[in-house]
């Protein structure tokens, strides 16, 4: 009777194939991400295109032309109209970065752990992210349900969401078929100080009239 043994070490080649697969697919994720952030900031996309089109055509100092001008007209925009600078560059960007940030990040992980995902045999099924809106106390992140669950689910799982996504407290919403909104309260509005005007030259008024 012989005994095979196994040393566990993998074929070099099949480690080659799995880091050029990982390679690929990183490389797709990334030119995908960039245009989408390009398409949904043109008014930085487009100088940058003009910039590689005139350094290809006219040489490096038209492209650094065209990268001055672009940042100063920028930088103009900034100065003389901040609110709808604010409205379609900032708020936008920071949205964004939040949803990823707050969100989209650790979804699929944070769903397991709060027991919202479903095992069938092999695989591992999660609540899908369908939006998210980012406001100033409250964010609130539409999620499709899976078959199987029901409303009670994730109205249970409130306490657990909130703690798991770093929010003062979460409400459960049925705003559909198959459609929860929970609701993520970040800050408390009424702890916020308020400025009163002062009063000084109501009580003159008083006194003088007197």
């Amino acid at each position: 009777m012989t005994t095979k043994t196994h040393n566990g070490q993998r074929d070099p080649f099949d480690l080659i194939g799995l880091a050029a697969l990982n390679l690929v697919w990183f490389t797709m994720l990334a030119v995908g991400v960039t245009v989408w952030w390009a398409l949904l900031f043109p008014m930085f996309s487009i100088p940058v295109v003009l910039a590689g089109v005139a350094g290809l055509f006219w040489g490096p100092v038209a492209a650094l032309v065209v990268v001055g001008v672009s940042i100063a007209g920028i930088m103009l925009w900034r100065l003389r109209r901040p609110e709808m600078f604010e409205r379609w560059v900032t708020r936008r960007a920071r949205t964004r970065f939040l949803i990823w940030f707050r969100y989209r990040r650790r979804w699929a992980k944070l769903m397991s752990a709060c027991h919202l995902s479903i095992d069938r045999g092999d695989r591992t099924f999660i609540p899908r992210l369908l939006s998210a809106d980012i406001g100033p106390v409250t964010d609130r992140v539409r999620v499709r349900m899976l078959d199987g669950h029901c409303p009670a689910d994730f109205e249970n799982r409130v306490s657990h969401l909130a703690h798991a996504f770093g929010a003062l407290d979460c409400r459960a919403t049925i705003t559909g078929p198959g459609t929860v909104e929970l609701a993520f309260r970040r800050s408390d509005s009424l702890a916020e100080t308020v400025i009163l005007p002062r009063v000084d030259h109501w009580t003159k008024g008083r006194g003088q009239a007197a």
